[in-house]
């Protein structure tokens, strides 16, 4: 395989976990609170609830500073060094990149990710991850 078509794949696959990326903190949300009214004792897992609060923390702060997302970065370098002037590489990065990607200006993005912000950590007073158990 040439040296283009790697960084091809390198990109997509960085996209790829920007999706699952997405979908663990959006859909996350989601099965918390279907998780509360269901009484799955799996949402309270302490790990997966900061993991996910975590998430949702690190792109409100680069909403608020106006960063871009590291991993749309080096996707995005991955792209130019396999020859890519846009995202025209294989059929699955098309299909991701018009899932993930929205043309709309910088406040309106700050706004939404502060919003569901609110709303994961909101969810830890509607459905309160287990207490840590101490070891003996």
């Amino acid at each position: 395989m040439e040296t283009q078509a790697w960084y091809r794949l390198a990109a997509d696959l960085v996209l790829l976990l920007h999706v699952f990326f997405v979908l663990f903190v959006v859909a996350g949300l989601a099965l918390v609170l279907a998780g509360g009214l269901g009484d799955w004792q799996w949402v309270r897992n302490r790990l997966f609830r900061i993991l996910h609060l975590a998430g949702i923390g690190v792109v409100v702060l680069q909403s608020w500073l106006g960063a871009i997302c590291p991993l749309t970065t080096l996707e995005l370098s991955l792209r130019a060094r396999a020859g890519d002037a846009t995202y025209s590489g294989s059929f699955i990065a098309h299909w991701l990149e018009e899932f993930l990607y929205y043309d709309a200006p910088a406040w309106v993005f700050a706004l939404v990710y502060t919003a569901f912000g609110v709303l994961v950590a909101a969810s830890w007073y509607l459905v309160p991850p287990a207490p840590l158990q101490r070891r003996r």
